[in-house]
């Protein structure tokens, strides 16, 4: 009776954390850049068997044949660019992410919504400023212009600064913020300073986020049915304890 409990306890705790990281792809659907998340599964053996082979023995439970939690993964299409008439609007058109230096972290995002702070330099509001190839980017005004390979320009045409664009590797395996940024612990290196071949920055658009709502509500309406159905199954089980324990009392 144990296993089945384990079991469906098991199932419950992966449905629910489905069920949380589409919720908040559905929270994001207007984030622009924001990249949607999904919840990879592994039975109880494979990750066992996983851990023997890495030398981890320590105990994950009961054995039950119900998928549980490996990883939560991002999908990182591209979402669709979308022109906007606000000259601090950016896009990536191909590869790479923005870097913004926050109050202790680097940030990578492909959330190009950028506005000046108080000071004059380009900032993601809420986070901070727009990391250029010769520092923090500094604008002052809306008059400026950009190119295609991420130089800025002033209202005279002299150059400003440049684009700081990690590539797209660099996000993986980031821990992720619920908004969608992903930290970047240190500092970044030379290497990534490059704006990759083919890649175009753009001004004047966003690129929205890549999250499909009616994929994703139909995914999250599937969860809450096996969340259900599981919950109905462990008060069963639960039940037939009781009766158990009850009637052994009256021996």
């Amino acid at each position: 009776m144990s296993t089945g409990f384990y079991t469906a306890a098991a199932g419950m705790l992966t449905q629910q954390r489905t069920i949380n990281v589409l919720a908040n792809n559905l929270l994001n659907h207007d984030t622009p850049g924001f990249r949607s998340e999904r919840v990879v599964t592994t039975t109880f053996e494979q990750e066992m068997l996983t851990r023997i082979e890495n030398g981890n023995t320590g105990m994950i439970g009961s054995g039950s044949p119900i998928r549980i939690v490996d990883q939560v993964v991002s999908d990182f299409g591209s979402g669709m660019l979308e022109q906007t008439d606000r000259p601090f609007d950016f896009a990536i058109n191909g590869e790479g992410y923005f870097a913004v230096r926050g109050t202790d972290n680097i940030y990578l995002t492909r959330n190009g919504a950028f506005s000046l702070d108080a000071e004059g330099y380009l900032a993601l509001e809420g986070i901070g400023r727009v990391i250029g190839e010769n520092g923090d980017i500094y604008i002052g005004s809306s008059d400026f212009s950009v190119t295609g390979d991420g130089f800025i320009y002033d209202e005279n045409g002299y150059l400003i600064n440049r684009f700081y664009i990690a590539p797209a590797q660099q996000a993986e395996g980031l821990q992720r913020t619920e908004n969608g940024l992903y930290v970047l612990e240190g500092e970044l290196g030379p290497a990534q300073q490059i704006v990759p071949e083919g890649t175009e920055i753009m001004q004047y658009f966003i690129e929205k986020s890549n999250v499909d709502i009616n994929r994703e509500l139909s995914l999250i309406m599937e969860a809450q049915r096996n969340f259900q159905a599981l919950s109905r199954i462990l008060q069963g089980i639960d039940e037939i304890n009781h009766k158990s324990a009850t009637q052994i009392a009256s021996l």
